[in-house]
């Protein structure tokens, strides 16, 4: 009997093992989607998302808030468009509007100044005219005093005392944190007085931290 060379037992076994891996690989499972893990997102979904903007209310009265220099407004006039627009209260309390001239605002509330502006209107300009004001900015509140960065900051509805004293940085180290002053806009006497941490700050107000005594 002729040997088998080592190339001839090699294609023996070749020829064997060919249908036992192919019987393997046939008793394996095939992969599909459904076993592929899936992937977990930490995003929450867009209804569980918070809207900032939605749950802002304003603190300010409309009706009984009383205008000051700063404050921004829109006045539309019905059925004129050259005499709508947006006016600020300037330094002298005025309302400056196209062919009615300056107009006092200060102190008055937005009905106030409603019927001002038609009242101006009626006497020589227009027969029955309508008139809509609309407060788009209130004017800055002030930090004054022991703080780190004193001066005027725009108004946020929803303020407190401490977050208009963070606002401007913090207390210096002179700074009484036990005590701070408020005097407010909508005070006719302008009396200053002690305001607690969590009080709303309103459009105009003035906070002062006094200095302590070591």
């Amino acid at each position: 009997m002729r040997n088998v060379s080592g190339f001839g037992w090699l294609g023996v076994s070749l020829l064997l093992l060919t249908p036992v891996s192919s019987a393997v690989l046939a008793a394996q499972p095939a992969t599909t989607a459904s076993d592929t893990p899936a992937i977990v997102s930490n995003t929450p979904p867009a209804s569980e998302t918070p809207n900032l903007a939605a749950t802002t209310s304003s603190d300010v009265d409309v009706n009984a808030y009383r205008l000051g220099a700063g404050d921004k407004v829109r006045v539309t006039v019905y059925n004129e468009d050259t005499l709508s627009g947006e006016y600020e209260v300037d330094g002298s309390g005025n309302l400056a509007m196209q062919l009615i001239g300056a107009l006092p605002a200060v102190d008055r509330t937005i009905p106030e100044i409603t019927r001002a502006i038609e009242d101006k209107l009626k006497d020589g300009y227009m027969r029955n005219p309508s008139v809509a004001v609309e407060v788009l900015n209130y004017r800055p509140f002030y930090v004054l005093g022991e703080v780190k960065e004193p001066g005027k900051y725009p108004y946020v509805s929803g303020m407190t005392v401490l977050n208009a004293v963070a606002l401007a940085g913090g207390y210096t180290y002179r700074g009484r944190k036990d005590r701070v002053m408020i005097v407010r806009a909508a005070d006719q006497d302008k009396k200053e007085q002690r305001a607690a941490p969590t009080e709303t700050v309103m459009p105009g107000d003035i906070i002062r931290i006094p200095e302590r005594f070591f």
